[in-house]
């Protein structure tokens, strides 16, 4: 995703920053990062999003039942042999997604702005 997105940027910027006698660092960190940072957000929300879910993993290398991770331990909470009380399922999985539409709605505007920028032509 990142690669696209650099793949997307105009190639004269980087240009024009060299003639002005900057070297690749600064190119890189005065003018390419700040024109990346909506697709930066986007991949770190994502990755958080990803890893938050993850339950294979978390299944394999955690051994402890006082360890688990909330998608874990609502996974593991529905049993078909037993009773299920559905209000502690559906509390639980309310509290699973409550850090995700947080993080979704504080990085909103980086998605729209990104969304944004990705359809200028140049």
């Amino acid at each position: 995703m990142l690669i696209q997105f650099m793949r997307g940027l105009p190639r004269e910027l980087d240009e024009s920053a060299y003639i002005d006698g900057c070297g690749t660092f600064r190119v890189f960190y005065q003018i390419l990062l700040p024109l990346m940072k909506p697709s930066l957000f986007s991949a770190a929300l994502f990755q958080f999003m990803w890893t938050y879910n993850d339950y294979f993993n978390s299944l394999i290398y955690i051994n402890s039942v006082k360890k688990y991770t909330v998608s874990l331990a609502l996974r593991l909470s529905l049993d078909a042999e037993s009773v299920v009380v559905w209000g502690k399922v559906l509390a639980m999985a309310f509290v699973a997604v409550i850090p995700l539409i947080i993080l979704f709605f504080s990085a909103q505007k980086y998605f729209v702005e990104g969304i944004a920028t990705s359809g200028l032509k140049g």
